[in-house]
């Protein structure tokens, strides 16, 4: 645990000396976070804040608040955030949530609150874009524990999670995870550089599920994975751990034909499997679930851009997560495992030359905006990609789920 504290501090967010940090956690994994706060410390952090969440609490709010009292956004968070955005300290989340934490919660009273919530921080945390150092890791709670390992015993399940969890992040007793970690960057990169030197138009999805998907691709888009840096400092950061991933943000609204998912999503902490999307004219048009299929329409209809893609993820099937062949029912492992998508907001940073271009500029030229990032994952071992390149050649990116490049 103190190896992966050290490591979310030094190579998630690559905390320096004299910044300050926040970190997000669950009252519950108090333990994991404190650790996390003494080495942002150590690093030289000049304040870390502590913000702390409790899962029973939000459900009780949602439960018993009014909609009109849900929707209220008091002025003293308005300014907190404010000050977030002018101090830009690194953001630490971890994450440790039940994945069926909010289920049988009105999903209609929950979107609109989200809604009301979203007008007042988004604009906020716009300002805030690729400006500062952030990272999401997660640490087991036993719910979690115990929904990814049902035959055992809470204890039993939790230490296993935390053994799939260390694996997953490259922390062994023996290793420096900061030194693997450099060079599971490096690996990433050099796949990155294979991609981009191609000049994508588009990409062509197939595989046996139903899956026969065809996605366009901005002039100058650029993939990313791994470590990213920012364009104010020049510092790099790992938003992500685990990261198996190289990503882009495609054209918005231009895509065609049908997604199939092969992992259960968790979304608004309910468990949502066997699912898949249409595509029409670059949109989200209809989405056919054999449970909570309501859910789904409403995250679609969150706002004008939560219906079109933000991110186009390529993931090998023989990839650490998706061979340990455990079920995390949590995005940041299971993404991790497969291909997948995401609806919503785009990264601007997949666009060359963002770091000269302005918010407007940077929509114009197809990075899509929204108050929602939801991934789903489309990998299998049966996925074929065919990339078309700009100059007329058609490349395989993906055989049978895993590179061709």
């Amino acid at each position: 645990m103190r190896k992966y504290a050290k490591l979310a501090v030094q190579k998630g967010v690559n905390l320096q000396k004299g910044q300050a940090a926040v970190i997000q956690a669950s009252v519950s994994e108090h333990e994991f976070a404190e650790m996390v706060a003494e080495e942002a410390y150590r690093a030289g952090a000049k304040w870390v804040r502590m913000e702390w969440t409790d899962q029973t609490v939000t459900r009780l709010h949602y439960r018993h608040q009014t909609l009109t009292e849900l929707c209220k956004v008091a002025d003293w968070t308005v300014e907190k955030m404010k000050f977030t955005a002018k101090e830009l300290p690194c953001m630490i989340h971890i994450a440790s949530a039940d994945p069926d934490g909010m289920k049988g919660i009105n999903p209609a009273k929950m979107q609109k609150a989200m809604i009301a919530q979203s007008k007042v921080f988004k604009p906020i945390r716009d300002q805030m874009e690729s400006k500062y150092q952030w990272t999401i890791v997660a640490v087991p709670s036993p719910k979690w524990a115990k929904k990814v390992f049902p035959g055992e015993r809470t204890s039993t399940a939790v230490e296993k999670l935390w053994g799939e969890i260390l694996k997953a992040v490259r922390v062994t007793e023996d290793n420096d995870p900061v030194v693997e970690w450099s060079s599971h960057n490096q690996r990433l990169a050099d796949k990155c550089e294979k991609l981009n030197a191609l000049d994508l138009e588009y990409l062509h999805y197939q595989a046996p599920n139903g899956t026969d998907f065809t996605c366009w691709l901005i002039p100058g888009h650029r993939w990313v994975g791994g470590c990213e840096t920012l364009k104010t400092t020049g510092v790099d950061f790992n938003p992500n751990m685990p990261s198996e991933e190289v990503f882009t943000s495609p054209l918005k609204g231009k895509c065609e034909g049908t997604l199939v998912a092969t992992l259960p999503l968790s979304y608004q902490g309910v468990l949502i499997d066997s699912f898949s999307m249409d595509f029409k004219d670059g949109k989200a048009v209809a989405v056919h679930a054999g449970e909570h299929q309501e859910l789904l329409e409403r995250m679609i209809t969150m706002d004008e851009g939560a219906c079109m893609l933000g991110e186009l993820a390529l993931v090998p099937n023989n990839s650490p997560i998706s061979n340990s062949g455990v079920l995390f029912y949590n995005t940041l492992f299971d993404e991790n495992a497969a291909c997948h998508v995401a609806l919503g907001r785009g990264f601007n940073e997949t666009l060359n030359g963002f770091a000269n271009m302005t918010d407007e500029e940077i929509k114009a030229a197809g990075i899509n905006d929204s108050m929602i990032h939801v991934d789903f994952m489309i990998g299998c071992k049966e996925l074929n990609i065919t990339g078309h390149t700009r100059d007329g050649r058609d490349v395989a990116i993906f055989t049978d789920g895993n590179w061709a490049i």
